[in-house]
Formats: structure tokens, sequence, C-alpha cells
């Protein structure tokens, strides 16, 4: 006489995979949102080379009109 085991295959489970690819896309989706939209969405610059510069001048003595 030979045993046989009884396998038991579960269909389904705790669904952890579902949660964390649900996570993974929001931190994908919140991360273009940051850098294309957001605060991060690059910086202010200097395009026309337009650089204001207040130079000072010394000033010379007034001519005497004599």
């Amino acid at each position: 006489m030979t045993d046989h085991d009884t396998v038991v295959v579960k269909d389904g489970g705790s669904g952890m995979g579902m949660i964390l690819g649900i996570i993974a896309i929001i931190a994908i989706v919140a991360a273009i949102w940051f850098f294309a939209l957001g605060p991060g969405a690059g910086s202010k610059s200097n395009n026309g080379g337009d650089t204001n510069i207040n130079v000072t001048l010394p000033s010379l003595p007034a001519a005497n009109p004599s």
C-alpha cells in the first residue's frame, strides 16, 4: 500500500503585493509632481544675461571757473 500526501493550495493571500504596488505608484506620481509641477520645478535662471550692477565712480573736483 502506498501513502499519498494531501496538498492543499489556497488561492489568494493577504494582498500585500497589491498594497505595496499602490504605495509605489503613489510615490512615483508624487515625485513626478514635485519635480515637474511643484516647488522643485526648476530654478529661476538669468536667461538674458541682464545682470544689474551698480558701479560707484569716484567723484571729481568741480572745475573752478576763474
